[in-house]
């Protein structure tokens, strides 16, 4: 896939970051600079800013959440302006998550293969019993608290802009994905791809990416998009994604 990474960008910015719409648990603020999510997830998605406005910027965000007592991140793309953004946020506290890989997937080549392993069955889950799988698999495979995120998940459903997906050995969860579909959009975003850890290795993954891949296909987009972590990276070039560039997310914490 030859992709011109300039363009893609500016659209993905265009269409995912900065149009990004109000769901259920989250609502969207804009500033002359910026567009923040609050609610369940408080973030800075999106920001154009230059050497006069960085520093200024960054302290009305700190402020907004200083009165609020709540911690947000702010989502650092390598092609964000200015080049020495992250360095600012350092020096007003940020602190930085792993680093991962922003990556494409072209919906028009050849799809990754959905058959799963021996034994195991992927189902889309679309009530509260489903919703809980997922959660149990998020606990298992993250370490990660999925309470609040169930609440949203349950009420984004009716809406048609996330679907999930459940991988089973007979009744047990052993693996979850889910796949975003904002609505006037070339781009529908793969996340929460984990897999418990006796179950890792085996295909699970890869099946769970194919089977996003087709629904997201079916829905007419025209490309997958996934911040990998470094031992997703090769899972993910082997299936055909392309990396495109880095995403960070620095963290501010009120004291």
């Amino acid at each position: 896939m030859a992709l011109n990474t300039k363009d893609i960008l500016a659209r993905f910015d265009a269409q995912v970051r900065r149009d990004i719409i109000a769901e259920p648990g989250i609502r969207i603020e804009r500033t002359i600079h910026a567009v923040r999510v609050m609610g369940l997830w408080n973030c800075v998605l999106y920001s154009q800013l230059d050497d006069s406005s960085v520093d200024r910027e960054i302290a009305a965000q700190i402020e907004r959440f200083r009165a609020l007592g709540a911690q947000f991140e702010w989502k650092v793309y390598d092609h964000d302006q200015p080049d020495d953004l992250a360095d600012r946020l350092a020096q007003a506290g940020f602190e930085p998550e792993e680093k991962e890989t922003f990556m494409l997937f072209d919906l028009g080549d050849e799809l990754p293969s959905i058959e799963p392993p021996p034994g195991i069955s992927v189902r889309q889950v679309s009530d509260a019993d489903g919703i809980a799988d997922v959660k149990i698999v998020g606990e298992r495979a993250f370490g990660i608290d999925f309470s609040a995120m169930t609440e949203e998940f349950l009420a984004r459903l009716p809406l048609g802009t996330v679907t999930f997906y459940v991988a089973y050995d007979g009744t047990e969860p052993v693996g979850a994905a889910r796949l975003e579909t904002p609505p006037d959009c070339e781009f529908a975003g793969l996340y929460g791809g984990g897999t418990v850890p006796a179950y890792r290795r085996r295909g699970i993954y890869h099946c769970l990416v194919g089977v996003r891949a087709r629904e997201a296909l079916r829905r007419g987009y025209r490309f997958l998009n996934i911040d990998a972590a470094d031992q997703s990276l090769p899972i993910l070039e082997r299936l055909g994604f392309v990396p495109i560039t880095t995403v960070q997310a620095w963290v501010w914490r009120p004291d």
